[in-house]
């Protein structure tokens, strides 16, 4: 058995700026992550302006800057008359915090653990996944855990924090069940090899045709696509085959038309099941749940990172005190839920707009693009493509770092 101050059930953005961020405040830390690295395809990979902000807060702007990475600078739909309706513009915001960075999710998150390991009481376990609760006197009291070479162990801590994600173990070992909302839609993720210099879209880039919708982003080397499927149509997806698929794709994406030959198989799809909830109760006795353990996130907009690196901010702006006196009182971890609550409402209203308004209407074949009132208003008032901008780049209540973790 164990001990320390703080364990991270997690290795994902939420539980990465967390452990960092109380080992600046000097609170012992461990943060347990299943895997053996960071490098897995189709996590969000987006850095919203707010978060860039927070790098730079804690001395780490410069390593961020330098990692590989393209720049989205406007939020734009197909426009029926032809050309692309452009909804927002980040770089109405001001500088240099007006667009948002499309960065490999490992790069971010290696990043994050070179700046850990430079603070004595920051611990990252690799190939450590978390498989139940500890349980003392009534009160969470740590966590059980297995590494990948089948050693079981158990650690001892005043705080045990969920960052583990939307199939959050911690969650359904504590009995906290989350509120769902309808989606209508699940993605499959692929890969695409990037056409030639000068043919390459840059940003985010969506294609619609009758049902079907495909979003592509360049990372690079190559392209990630996202191809929206109702709810319950993956079964039949995949028994069309992989040649009705690809001439789906260059359907919607002519300039793609030489290169879908490179999807092998329908195995190259990979589905993700597209879950918006959240829970009431964020905590019980010595249990933290934040990020998508606590609200799972649609892809629209690519805010779940963000968010999620919010709720790590708050939590430990607010905790780190309770945690160097080595005890968080249940009122304490409540004022975290209560002060990342409304920007967790807004951002997912946002997102059930985006789905009944827009997602919904087209994979149903009663919609082309976006709504036009809102379109035909931001073409004549081009100042109001700040608004939406700011509400994706920056988000409702953005967090700024402690002053102890500043550097």
């Amino acid at each position: 058995m164990e001990r320390t101050t703080c364990v991270i059930a997690g290795g994902g953005p939420a539980g990465m700026v967390l452990g960092l961020l109380l080992a600046r405040a000097g609170v012992e830390v461990q943060v347990l992550e299943k895997h053996a690295d960071f490098l897995r395809d189709f996590r969000g990979d987006t850095v919203h302006a707010s978060t860039i902000r927070l790098m730079d807060e804690l001395g780490l702007g410069e390593e961020f800057r330098a990692l590989p990475q393209s720049r989205l600078e406007r939020i734009a739909f197909p426009d029926p008359a032809g050309g692309a309706a452009v909804i927002g513009e980040f770089t109405r915001l001001r500088p240099p915090y007006n667009y948002v960075a499309m960065v490999p999710q490992w790069d971010f998150l290696d990043l994050l653990a070179d700046a850990g390991k430079n603070e004595p009481t920051f611990t990252l376990r690799m190939n450590t996944a978390v498989t139940s609760l500890v349980r003392e006197g009534g009160r969470v009291a740590g966590v059980r855990y297995r590494t990948a070479d089948g050693t079981e162990g158990e650690i001892r801590a005043a705080l045990t924090v969920g960052c583990d994600g939307r199939t959050s173990v911690l969650r359904e070992q504590a009995g906290l069940v989350p509120r769902e909302f309808p989606v209508s839609f699940d993605v499959g993720w692929f890969r695409l090899p990037r056409p030639e210099e000068g043919g390459a879209v840059s940003g985010v880039q969506a294609h619609i045709e009758g049902h079907d919708v495909l979003l592509l982003i360049n990372r690079g080397d190559y392209y990630q696509a996202a191809y929206l499927v109702k709810k319950g149509e993956e079964a039949a997806l995949r028994a069309a085959g992989v040649e009705r698929f690809r001439e789906r794709v260059a359907t919607l994406a002519p300039e793609m038309a030489d290169r879908v030959r490179s999807i092998a198989s329908m195995d190259e799809v990979r589905m993700l099941d597209v879950r918006v909830n959240r829970l009431r109760r964020w905590h019980t006795e010595g249990l933290l749940l934040i990020g998508d353990a606590a609200h799972a996130m649609s892809p629209l907009g690519g805010v779940g990172v963000n968010l999620a690196v919010q709720d790590a901010v708050a939590t430990a702006t607010l905790l780190a005190e309770p945690l160097a006196r080595g005890r968080v009182s249940s009122a304490e971890l409540a004022r975290v839920r209560r002060r990342r609550w409304l920007p967790t409402v807004i951002t997912q209203g946002m997102q059930r707009f985006l789905q009944g308004a827009v997602i919904g209407p087209v994979l149903s074949g009663e919609r082309e693009t976006f709504p036009k009132p809102p379109m035909v208003l931001t073409r004549r008032f081009p100042a109001l493509r700040k608004i939406p901008a700011y509400i994706v780049a920056i988000g409702p209540r953005p967090e700024h770092a402690p002053a102890f973790a500043r550097r």
